[in-house]
């Protein structure tokens, strides 16, 4: 795995020992010598990974954090702050100033190599999230990366898996009352546990006994809805090679023994919240496709969806030599609904014909808003016999009963309605479209509220 990574220390002989460990291992290297530089790289660059020195002149480590994580466009990059401070409260204000992690100096390679490998890993899933979002809709992403000042790491719902009952009760205590904490002593049932429960994180003990805990996190992630969940393993200095295989293996952070309460407090909220906001990206996600391809009115597929299932299913009916039907309604004198009683009625009035239209339709077609009070509806395996009937039943499911939209009076509203059928192997999206376009004129012209079918 490569990463783009920036080195910021005031240190140059620092620089170049931390730029030769990583080129070494194929890293792209960036440095800087001030946190000023370090913001205006970050500003031009795409950056994976910010290793930051604490100690600087002028602006330090904590202020270059704050701004990065403040920034919009740099708020989602990585900070691996490097510092000779070596006081837990010293840690703890590193990783509150928003860091993702830390190193204390003189940096052990090991350690160095494990988190930049986790660090890559997470920036890589958060590129590929915000990338599909951007691809929809820029307000979704705009929104999801908004919410993260908002996102809350606290009552985090966690599981503790530790053979040693005393030890988990010590970190159940530290982590309580700020959390729900359960603990699992035994852990061959950690499947059984997870399953249909709603942790956020996982504290794994590198001390299971007869059990492998590299084991137990691979199980934990073989369940779907946990597939994602945080783990965090708490480990003794001699584990640290299965530590770095760990890593290696997708689990999210690590803590040496003895825990410290501060520090454990505070990877823990860093993990919840990164947890809640990959939550987020992928809830935007969701909604950014259903964004793009349905019509929020109407709740109906929109105009591009339609466009592109028409292509395939136009090509698919031709290939097959099978039947099919395409219909376009309009909404008789739907300005005059605007003009008179506002756009608020005309929304009513769209959303009320989209339900009905719904209800009298069969479940194999497809009923899109094609823009404005134009809908169009493809019907596959459909004969003209079989056209006309749920043509007939949409037209009378709309005329005879009147729009209740809050006035006075009941409006009553009637539609026309053009179909055309796949009938040569020349027919084309456009040339099918316009067929039933020009049945639709038919019908405005011979007085509206009637089917007519186009004549090939």
């Amino acid at each position: 795995m490569t990463a783009r990574i920036l080195i910021v220390d005031d240190i140059p002989t620092n620089v170049r020992l931390l730029e030769a460990r990583l080129t070494a291992e194929y890293f792209e290297v960036l440095t800087a010598n001030s946190g000023p530089e370090a913001l205006d790289i970050c500003a031009r660059h795409d950056i994976d990974i910010v290793l930051l020195d604490v100690m600087m002149p002028g602006m330090d480590g904590f202020e270059v954090c704050r701004r990065l994580k403040a920034d919009m466009r740099t708020h989602h990059v990585p900070v691996l702050m490097i510092t000779a401070l070596d006081q837990p409260s010293d840690r703890v204000n590193g990783l509150e100033a928003g860091a993702d992690d830390f190193l204390t100096k003189p940096v052990d390679d090991t350690q160095l190599m494990a988190r930049v490998k986790s660090l890559a890993r997470l920036k890589s899933l958060t590129d590929e999230l915000r990338a599909r979002a951007l691809t929809g809709q820029q307000i979704a992403i705009e929104d999801a990366l908004r919410a993260m000042d908002s996102i809350s790491a606290s009552g985090g719902s966690i599981l503790i898996i530790d053979t040693d009952a005393r030890q988990a009760e010590r970190i159940r205590g530290y982590l309580t009352p700020e959390h729900s904490v359960d603990v699992l002593t035994e852990p061959a049932d950690a499947v059984f546990q997870v399953t249909g429960a709603k942790y956020e994180l996982a504290l794994v003990s590198m001390s299971l006994g007869d059990f492998d805990p590299l084991r137990v996190c691979s199980q934990i992630r073989t369940v779907d809805h946990t597939r994602n969940l945080p783990i965090i393993l708490v480990a003794d200095d001699a584990d640290k090679p299965r530590v770095v295989r760990a890593l290696d293996l997708g689990v999210n952070d690590f803590i040496s023994r003895p825990v410290e309460r501060n520090e454990l407090a505070a990877r823990v909220r860093t993990q919840i919240r990164r947890h809640r906001y990959a939550m987020e990206l992928r809830e935007s996600v969701n909604s950014t496709m259903a964004l793009a391809v349905t019509d929020e009115l109407t709740g109906l597929y929109n105009r591009r969806y339609f466009e592109r299932h028409l292509n395939l299913m136009l090509g698919k009916a031709q290939a097959q030599e099978r039947d099919m039907a395409l219909m376009i309604l309009d909404i008789d004198f739907f300005k005059a609904v605007n003009d008179t009683h506002g756009h608020d009625a005309g929304d009513v009035v769209l959303r009320e014909f989209s339900a009905r239209l719904k209800r009298n339709i069969r479940g194999v077609d497809l009923a899109c808003r094609f823009g404005g009070e134009e809908f169009v509806v493809l019907m596959p395996d459909t004969d003209p016999g079989q056209a006309e009937a749920v043509a007939e039943r949409v037209r009378q499911a709309v005329a005879e009963r009147p729009f209740d939209i809050s006035l006075a009076r009941p409006l009553t509203i009637t539609i026309s309605i053009g179909v055309a059928l796949n009938e040569t192997l020349s027919d084309t999206p456009e040339s099918l479209l316009k067929r039933a376009d020009i049945a639709l004129y038919r019908a405005k012209r011979e007085g509206r509220n009637r089917v007519i079918f186009d004549a090939a």
